[in-house]
């Protein structure tokens, strides 16, 4: 049985985001990849995103934050917007152009006034993956799996991983990881007591 895949290689993880930036341009498609690789939400939290939850219109500016409750846990997650989500929202904010409201961020073309659906969103990132050369297992999920690798890789304790995935047990965060041979082989390469 396959399991979804984070996306572990730097490199192939800017090819992946690269494109829909550089070699087929679409600024919704790669704001969508942006988004769930830097917030860690799953992708049925991520096409229900709307501009008025990312941007204040009477300010001008965007939120510091995004606030939304899951729809799997029903429980609230705030989550900072970094600079690259800000930077990559702007650009297509200039593209679409949205009224002041509640129109979604990755809008159907087909279905005006609804989000892309989860099967669209899974074709995009499946054409990127393809690009990139990645495994076959790559899906929606493997933007959150990858959050998560990244995160434990750059030294995040796995407990606020847990936390911020709003995990219910440490197992199932562990599993999220991925944690591999080569991963445990450079824990033990990097000791040198």
């Amino acid at each position: 049985m396959s399991k979804t895949q984070p996306i572990r290689q730097r490199k192939q993880l800017e090819e992946f985001k690269d494109y829909y930036l550089s070699q087929q341009p679409n600024p919704r498609n790669y704001a969508m990849i942006i988004l769930g690789l830097n917030t860690a939400l799953r992708i049925g939290d991520i096409l229900k995103i709307t501009w008025d939850m990312v941007y204040d219109w009477g300010m001008g500016r965007y939120h510091s934050h995004l606030y939304l409750v899951e729809q799997k846990t029903g429980k609230e997650a705030v989550i900072a917007l970094n600079h690259v989500v800000r930077e990559t929202l702007e650009a297509l904010r200039q593209v679409q152009r949205p009224g002041q409201g509640t129109d979604y961020l990755f809008g159907s073309q087909k279905k005006k006034g609804y989000p892309i659906s989860r099967y669209q969103a899974y074709r995009i990132i499946k054409k990127a993956a393809v690009y990139a050369h990645l495994p076959e297992h790559v899906s929606c999920h493997s933007l959150r799996k990858t959050f998560g690798y990244h995160a434990w890789k750059n030294g995040t304790q796995p407990a606020l991983i847990m936390d911020i995935f709003n995990h219910s047990s440490y197992q199932i965060t562990k599993r999220y990881l991925c944690i591999e041979q080569d991963d445990k082989d450079d824990v033990f390469q990097r000791i040198n007591l």
